[in-house]
């Protein structure tokens, strides 16, 4: 006869309840012993190719030109941009303390996949569970120094990489990065229940590709229709954070690998927010 459990759930009161002793399991992942990190911040969406790399990199360096110490963990393991937009092509080297991310010309340290991989070209071909050990990796292997902010950009959706960085990472606070289309609220609050569901505050909403700012006549013109960004926002009682124009020269920035050099102000109010984390 098997031996009866006590569910570990205070509120339960059964003798034996596996859903609960599941529920109640701790997957929290210790840090690396050389890590010192204060803050970590995950930027998420709820469908792909809304910017989130893009926001992560913009709040990135705007912190980092503030004074702040700041980090980025590229979680998107089959879709990684991070290094592209900061022109990083070094690769990962160990040493006995762990992983050594590679650092930005002005000194932003990166961990992404394609610093691993022999060719930046090469796909990952993984089933999810071993994508999402990887991410955890980046965390408890990575020796990320003294950090007041990490970055973590996920990949699209809430499947298991964003459950196992919320699971996993001590999270404190996520950015939601959405685009004008009309779906927009749905996406939003798919990103926004599961935060809600995993207990992880939002921060606020960031709209990317919001206008075009003509520079013949300086109309802005809403290429992507109409936003509706703020009533979502009002819906789920979250701020607004920035509204980012689409900027060829922000394109050309990202594309070429010059993310660091790009001036605008389009994140300030973003800024300010985190903060007051």
């Amino acid at each position: 006869m098997a031996e009866e459990r006590k569910c570990s759930s205070t509120s339960c009161g059964k003798d034996s309840c596996e859903g609960c002793d599941k529920a109640n399991v701790d997957f929290s992942a210790a840090p690396n012993a050389m890590s010192h990190v204060k803050k970590v911040i995950g930027v998420v969406s709820g469908k792909g190719g809304v910017g989130k790399s893009l926001v992560t990199s913009l709040l990135a360096v705007m912190m980092s030109r503030k004074g702040y110490q700041c980090g980025i963990l590229d979680a998107d393991i089959t879709g990684p941009s991070i290094p592209k937009a900061f022109g990083v092509k070094d690769k990962v080297m160990a040493s006995e303390d762990g992983m050594l991310p590679v650092y930005s010309r002005r000194g932003i340290p990166v961990m992404s996949i394609n610093l691993l991989l022999p060719n930046d070209t090469d796909p990952v071909v993984w089933r999810g569970p071993v994508i999402a050990n990887t991410v955890k990796q980046f965390w408890s292997d990575v020796v990320w120094g003294d950090l007041d902010y990490l970055f973590v950009d996920m990949p699209p959706g809430t499947g298991d990489v964003p459950l196992t960085v919320f699971q996993s990472l001590p999270v404190d606070g996520i950015v939601v990065v959405a685009s004008p289309q009309e779906l927009v609220s749905m996406i939003v609050a798919k990103a926004v229940k599961m935060a809600e569901l995993m207990k992880i505050p939002v921060v606020g909403l960031v709209e990317n590709m919001s206008y075009f700012r003509c520079p013949d006549n300086g109309k802005d013109y809403q290429i992507f229709g109409e936003s509706h960004i703020h009533e979502v926002a009002e819906e789920h009682g979250l701020p607004v954070l920035a509204r980012i124009p689409i900027d060829p020269k922000l394109a050309s920035a990202c594309d070429g690998g010059y993310i660091e050099d790009f001036e605008g102000t389009c994140m300030d109010e973003a800024i300010k927010a985190l903060e007051g984390k």
